[in-house]
């Protein structure tokens, strides 16, 4: 049985744990019974597509890092498009949400992880998490966890600033016990947050402000590309790109995606 809440996102890994379940299943022979849920993002698809030589355990599916779907329906297309484990096709039942559309605002009662407090957190995750690819810290060990983001560094542009601390959901945070400068985006209006989408500028900030002290030799992770699900992101940040030239590279990928996904969707768009 499949009955979690997810939030939407490629790098969020609860459907690569849904994936690995419905290939043991199929394996074994048994049925997989998905109880569906809202995606509180589902409301638009937007980011790179995985390059599948990136496989990890960010990233496990050809898919848009927002892919606007429910489990229940990323579920029937891992299962159409053959993207599970060759072989192990189980037995899927999806037991669909009532009430709900693709522009369904659904609000979660419960944070599903301890470092998505709120929707503000949630709905400025895509744009945020890349940071966990850099030096840059994006708020774990604060009361407001992908709501910032900041690094010591950054002092020489921006006078706000937060000190992660061990707290619990997060005892060991990047730049722990450092004060960071840099943007709070906890007061942002989420219609802001909806427009901007997947939005690169955050992070082409940062680099660009750490680039002009030296530093930009040691920004990027490897993790960075992994979340990311392509080599070009980091590529064009480098080469002084602009984050609506990037998402000019990714759009004919995620307008190709939408139209394969439509018969897998239970949900009117």
């Amino acid at each position: 049985i499949v009955d979690i809440q997810d939030v939407g996102l490629r790098f969020y890994t609860y459907y690569i744990t849904m994936c690995h379940l419905m290939d043991a299943c199929g394996a074994k022979g048994k049925h997989v019974l998905l109880l569906d849920r809202p995606n509180p993002n589902g409301h638009y698809v937007d980011g790179p597509t995985l390059d599948m030589s990136l496989k990890s355990g960010v990233g496990h599916l050809p898919i848009p890092a927002v892919h606007g779907l429910t489990l229940g329906e990323l579920a029937k297309m891992a299962q159409g498009e053959k993207w599970l484990n060759e072989g192990n096709d189980c037995k899927l039942t999806v037991v669909p949400c009532k009430n709900y559309t693709h522009h369904t605002l659904y609000e979660l009662p419960v944070r599903p992880s301890p470092n998505l407090p709120n929707m503000q957190s949630i709905y400025l995750y895509p744009a945020l998490c890349p940071f966990e690819g850099t030096v840059v810290s994006l708020g774990r060990g604060t009361d407001k966890p992908f709501q910032l983001y900041g690094h010591p560094a950054m002092n020489v542009k921006y006078t706000y600033s937060f000190t992660p601390e061990s707290v619990k959901g997060s005892s060991h945070p990047p730049l722990l016990g450092q004060e960071c400068f840099g943007v709070d985006l906890s007061q942002m209006p989420k219609e802001e947050i909806f427009k901007r989408g997947m939005d690169l500028t955050y992070v082409i900030d940062a680099y660009t402000c750490l680039k002009e002290q030296g530093m930009e030799m040691g920004f990027f992770r490897r993790f960075f590309d992994l979340l990311l699900g392509q080599r070009y992101v980091r590529e064009m940040i480098e080469e002084g790109a602009t984050a609506e030239e990037i998402k000019a590279r990714w759009q004919p990928d995620v307008e190709a995606f939408k139209e394969l996904r439509k018969p897998y969707l239970l949900y009117a768009e």
